[in-house]
């Protein structure tokens, strides 16, 4: 069964709105019924366009505990689901010297010395949790096969202590930004859902609500730019976030327009290659881009 955050696709959209989080028609749609059916979601896009802020807007709005697994070339298991404090139980085999080991071994290896790991937090917390696994295409394939059987049934096999499962589903969600292909035995246990760049509109209103104070002009002004770097051939598009950054930049500028000069100015905010930046001063052509209907 679901978590029950959500009682439709609206009462998911008006939500995410309040707390800052425009969600488009499929981006509330799917989150609802991931809710709904208790499966695990699985969020694609390139980076930057809101898919881990998806998952804290969804621990806010729902008074949830957000537990955060960061993927990265060469995480195992005990930095993902447990391991066991060693040097506790150092501890406690010296003071019990009289003891013999299968005495000892018995107090070790129990809850007291057990560490738990995002993994295992998320399956044994008993109030309302959202699991954050970022970057999921970071990890290596062994990582993935953990995820299996943890998103699964949403339980653990702690070898010392026998099987961990869930008394309140996590609503989980696992990221990627398509670096690798995910198998498809792990996408098979997700719904799937590919946040692109949004349209301008979107985008618009995200910069509307995130920079208050900002002139109307200025922010369709600031959309229609990102839009025309996006179609280029960069290295690094830029991302939502660095929208909103520009926006808060040139606002702190105390710019009302764009020109050329401001754009040039402030063009370190959006692209972050010396190149894309050349690139761009070359090919962007901001009085057409500007008076585009």
């Amino acid at each position: 069964m679901g978590t029950g955050f959500f009682t439709s696709v609206d009462d998911v959209s008006a939500k995410l709105a309040g707390a800052g989080y425009l969600a488009s028609t499929a981006v509330a749609t799917t989150v609802f019924l991931a809710d709904r059916l208790g499966k695990p979601l699985l969020v694609e896009g390139p980076a930057g366009v809101g898919k881990t802020e998806l998952a804290k807007a969804v621990a806010q709005v729902s008074g949830s505990r957000l537990v955060r697994l960061q993927c990265y070339e060469g995480i195992d298991e005990a930095r993902a689901l447990y391991e066991w404090n060693h040097a506790k139980q150092l501890l406690r085999i010296t003071a019990g010297r009289d003891e013999n080991w299968e005495q000892a071994r018995t107090d070790i290896f129990g809850e007291e010395f057990l560490l738990r790991r995002p993994l295992l937090t998320a399956i044994s917390s008993d109030e309302p949790t959202v699991l954050l696994i970022d970057e999921t295409d970071k990890a290596d394939m062994e990582v993935e096969g953990l995820l299996l059987e943890v998103l699964g049934d949403f339980q653990v096999t702690v070898p010392e202590l026998g099987t961990i499962t869930a008394t309140r589903a996590p609503f989980a969600v696992l990221t990627s930004n398509a670096t690798r292909e995910l198998s498809e035995a792990l996408r098979r246990r997700c719904l799937f859902l590919h946040i692109d760049f949004p349209d301008e509109d979107l985008e618009r209103d995200i910069v509307r609500l995130k920079v208050p104070g900002i002139d109307a002009v200025l922010a369709d002004s600031v959309v229609r730019v990102i839009a025309a770097l996006r179609a280029m051939d960069l290295r690094k598009l830029p991302s939502v976030a660095e929208t909103i950054d520009w926006a808060r930049t040139l606002l702190a500028l105390g710019a009302s327009t764009l020109d050329e000069r401001v754009v040039r100015e402030s063009l370190g905010v959006v692209l972050k290659h010396q190149d894309d930046i050349v690139k761009a001063g070359a090919g962007l052509k901001l009085e057409q881009v500007l008076d585009a209907s």
